[in-house]
């Protein structure tokens, strides 16, 4: 590792090997020429004068890129594309002259940035479905514990700890639904030419438009795709990119809640991210555990929400059929969202499946607020008992103020049972009250959501998914 310049810390702490070689040199060099072939092997399908000898050649040298050729050729002519046409040309000395026939520098660079997209978007897809894999095995283990929810963050009716799981896991679902429908629509740019109305083409077929209208459908099918876009200019249109970088927005924005909840879980001690033995949480306070890695999800989340800005402007600025301040902005832009996603998904797994439980810190939270909580069925328990509901209503309400002042004026315990012990008009004994401070009685439905959930929904999804279950990330720091 270079320790005298600039390295980036999504390849050097966050970003998983496969997806760094998705957006590594080789991958696009070696993609560059196997459209080389592809476009040759359609130009002599459909006619032109080129021998199997020369597509044999151009294959045998598809994976051995001379970067020293391409670097040193690159120096003169100032040109990327060029530079690699030429250097593979130099071994290729019989197909060096029909290299890039007719194509455009963006034929490569553009159904190259397709096809890196494509692939980098199925990582992120089975990254994604582990990551639901992982949240279901929780919400199923946790489906009936009872657990105080949340309304502004103040103490609110009862819910369950699987059950908030399920919102969680939702959001993940409606991000995996955007990323399919995403990847199923991209296409390929195909070859069209500088202003991409393949004027070039109509010049080597002689002006033959039953031919040349074969040559995208030939090409997308030779690297894996079902069409190409159907009309473009020099390059396919950026609204692509916009299209594909909101999708990794969307999967940082849930995973962005699900990291705050999990901070605010930790900070009541009732749920914990996973700490390593030797883990080290604060480097003056010793005793701390600090969420670290859900901090770190809520960082990289931040990160590619505001990317996602980056196409969308780009798109906007294109002027007619191409201008060049795309390029340096997607050379950015477009790998750094998917490392960034790549290591949050990554976080996500390993929080997700080290997730540490606290029933009893639980418990004693609920038990602290039942009491509140339960107040309607007492008062339809007094009622029963002879009570009138409106005068009782009144009595809770100013029972509850009392008992409210007790915990947060004077630092005790809830008491809101005993002061209601001792008021006749309820005539009910402390032990009737206490009966009623069973938790499960106050979560509604939330058991049984979660398996009509994990049934109708997550189970269907996952088991069209299986050959893509077992994913484990490896966290670096």
């Amino acid at each position: 590792m270079a320790t005298d310049r600039y390295t980036s810390p999504l390849s050097e702490r966050y970003a998983s090997k496969e997806m760094q070689y998705i957006f590594s040199q080789d991958k696009k060099f070696k993609t560059w020429r196997k459209l080389w072939i592809a476009l040759a092997e359609t130009e002599k399908e459909l006619g032109l004068n080129i021998t199997d000898e020369q597509i044999e050649e151009l294959k045998a040298h598809a994976e051995d890129i001379n970067y020293d050729v391409a670097r040193e050729r690159e120096k003169v002519v100032r040109h990327d594309v060029m530079s690699h046409v030429y250097a593979y040309g130099v071994q290729c000395p019989k197909a060096k002259g029909i290299i890039h026939l007719g194509a455009t520098s963006c034929y490569v660079g553009d159904n190259t940035d397709i096809i890196v997209m494509a692939e980098a978007l199925k990582l992120v897809r089975t990254k994604l479905v582990n990551v639901i894999a992982e949240l279901a095995k929780f919400a199923d283990e946790y489906k009936a514990q009872p657990t105080l929810a949340f309304t502004h963050f103040q103490p609110a009716q009862p819910t369950t700890v699987g059950k908030r799981a399920t919102l969680w896991m939702q959001e993940f679902e409606m991000d995996l639904e955007d990323l399919e429908y995403v990847l199923e629509s991209l296409k390929l740019l195909g070859s069209k030419g500088t202003t991409g109305t393949q004027a070039s083409f109509l010049e080597l077929f002689d002006g033959d438009q039953e031919t040349i209208d074969k040559i995208d459908p030939m090409i997308a099918e030779k690297l894996g795709f079902k069409a190409c876009y159907p009309v473009s200019g020099q390059t396919y249109s950026r609204k692509v990119d916009t299209r594909v970088l909101n999708v990794l927005a969307g999967i940082a924005a849930s995973a962005h809640k699900f990291s705050n909840d999990i901070r605010l879980l930790q900070h009541l001690k009732e749920v914990e991210e996973p700490f390593e033995k030797t883990q080290i949480g604060s480097s003056a306070m010793a005793y701390k555990r600090n969420p670290m890695r859900s901090e770190r999800i809520a960082s990289l989340s931040r990160y590619v929400m505001i990317d996602a800005l980056n196409p969308a402007i780009t798109s906007a600025t294109q002027w007619f059929e191409r201008t060049l301040d795309d390029s340096a902005n997607k050379r950015l832009s477009i790998p750094e969202g998917f490392l960034a996603i790549d290591g949050i998904l990554d976080l996500c797994l390993n929080v997700v499946d080290g997730l540490v439980v606290y029933p009893k810190v639980i418990e004693k939270h609920m038990m602290a607020e039942l009491p509140f909580m339960a107040t309607e069925n007492i008062m339809m328990d007094a009622v029963k008992a002879g009570g009138d509901r409106q005068e009782l209503h009144e009595r809770i309400r100013e029972l509850s103020m009392e008992a409210g002042r007790n915990v947060k004026e004077k630092g005790l315990d809830n008491n809101l049972l005993e002061l209601i012990a001792a008021d006749s008009a309820f005539n009910l004994s402390l032990e009737d009250l206490q009966k009623t401070m069973e938790p499960s009685r106050y979560v509604g439905r939330a058991k049984e959501q979660v398996d009509a959930y994990l049934n109708r929904v997550i189970r269907p999804l996952l088991e069209k998914n299986k050959e893509v279950l077992g994913v484990k990330a490896e966290i670096n720091v």
